[in-house]
């Protein structure tokens, strides 16, 4: 198992390269599955996740393989094996987005009941719900998802909205299924992220017909068939609001390449209001800090509101702020397991119900730290490149399936970072 050890404090400066959205690509190469033939994927990171949902498509009967330049080569000539196993799909939750395009193209699918990151209850109920409005016939049998469609799926309104907003992985399942579908399908609150709209332009490159893109409101009219196609996913904002808080933290100047502001409003608003400064520039940005943090108040919302995948990291930031801050979360109300471990690096936040107090330090103090998911380990690292002495962040895993070589990245811009394996 590897864990990082980080000297700090740092500043950083220069430029870095933002990877390919893996929350974009992870769906994209489940949608592969509709269209029998050979896919071109560029764009994909290089990730733990990707590694699992290739493993996931090989076992499906399709043939993966990944070529230098984040390439990937899907052959989905033949699928032959429509179950998702657990031990593969309990690694990630976005395994489960496999279940719709199996559905379409075999009429059948067993999937087991996902896993991933333990940031909070996640069901799966409403994609349950959208793919039975399409016909599907679904029961749980021994952990797993049984769907069969014996007689094909066909078009209808469906309403997706659940008690936290849209579900992004819920509306790429229900979507990929409609474009195979017989006649037309409404998806009602659908879930508006780039990253489904990165979804529906890809089916459509393969033939699909899909309207309203980017809007609450998909309109899929089915056809009959889908063709392989060669596509390559947007950026990540992830990554891109990861690195800004890097630079935002540590007082810094750092370019950010490969970087999409339009899809970041949110973001940069927020950023902006709390201190930074973001430059816009061809292909991204320049983010820099000059003065003191100030405090906000932040809720996690649906996009286009500010995205919970950065609220850990936001909240580092606003741990060093002059005054008191609050941070709700509206999207996974328990995601605050990085709140301990932070207090354990001197900062002052307080867990009430779905919100965490905010009391700004003067400074942040190295200590052992556990990572506890994706994005809180993201945080334990902002705050360990601020914070005074040596930090090291034990079961690093968790960020390796999400952010590719962040050691490495960040070490070109100045950090300290080694990873050690034990």
């Amino acid at each position: 198992m590897d864990l990082f050890e980080i000297k700090g404090p740092v500043q950083l400066e220069g430029s870095v390269n933002i990877s390919g959205s893996k929350n974009a690509a992870l769906p994209i190469m489940a949608s592969t599955v509709l269209a029998p033939g050979k896919s071109i994927i560029r764009g994909a990171p290089n990730l733990a996740d990707i590694s699992v949902l290739a493993k996931l498509l090989r076992s499906l009967g399709a043939k993966v393989k990944s070529n230098a330049g984040s390439k990937l080569r899907i052959d989905a000539s033949v699928i032959d094996n429509p179950v998702g196993h657990y031990d593969t799909v309990r690694k990630m939750r976005a395994s489960i987005c496999i279940l719709g395009p199996l559905l379409a193209r075999c009429g059948q699918a067993k999937v087991s009941m996902p896993g991933g990151c333990a940031i909070g209850d996640r069901p799966v109920d409403i994609h349950l719900r959208g793919l039975r409005g399409l016909g599907a016939q679904i029961h749980l049998e021994n952990g797993y998802i049984v769907a069969e469609a014996p007689h094909g799926l066909a078009g209808t309104d469906i309403f997706l909205g659940g008690p936290f907003g849209s579900t992004v992985l819920g509306t790429a399942n229900v979507l990929m299924a409609a474009t195979l579908a017989k006649g037309t399908t409404v998806i009602e609150s659908a879930a508006c992220e780039p990253e489904i709209a990165d979804l529906a332009n890809c089916l459509n490159k393969m033939g699909a017909k899909i309207r309203g893109i980017g809007s609450p409101r998909l309109i899929i009219d089915g056809v009959d068939s889908l063709s392989p196609v060669e596509h390559t996913v947007i950026p990540d904002r992830v990554e891109a609001g990861t690195f800004m808080a890097a630079a935002a933290i540590t007082a810094g100047r750092v370019e950010l390449k490969n970087c999409r502001l339009n899809d970041m409003m949110a973001v940069v608003d927020k950023f902006s209001g709390i201190g930074a400064q973001i430059e816009p520039t061809d292909n991204g940005c320049v983010v820099s800090r000059d003065g003191p943090l100030k405090p906000a108040d932040i809720t996690t919302q649906p996009y286009p509101g500010f995205p919970t995948d950065l609220q850990a990291q936001l909240m580092v930031l606003l741990a060093l702020a002059d005054g008191n801050s609050v941070i709700t979360e509206k999207i996974f109300p328990d995601r605050f397991m990085h709140v301990a471990e932070l207090n354990r690096m001197a900062a002052n936040l307080r867990k009430e119900g779905p919100s965490v107090i905010i009391a700004g330090v003067k400074k942040l103090i190295a200590a052992p730290v556990m990572a506890s998911d994706l994005r809180a380990s993201a945080a334990l690292v902002l705050a360990a490149l601020a914070a005074e002495g040596t930090t090291i962040i034990n079961r690093v895993y968790h960020i390796d399936r999400g952010y590719e070589r962040i050691e490495q990245k960040l070490n070109a811009l100045g950090a300290k970072i080694t990873r050690k394996t034990i």
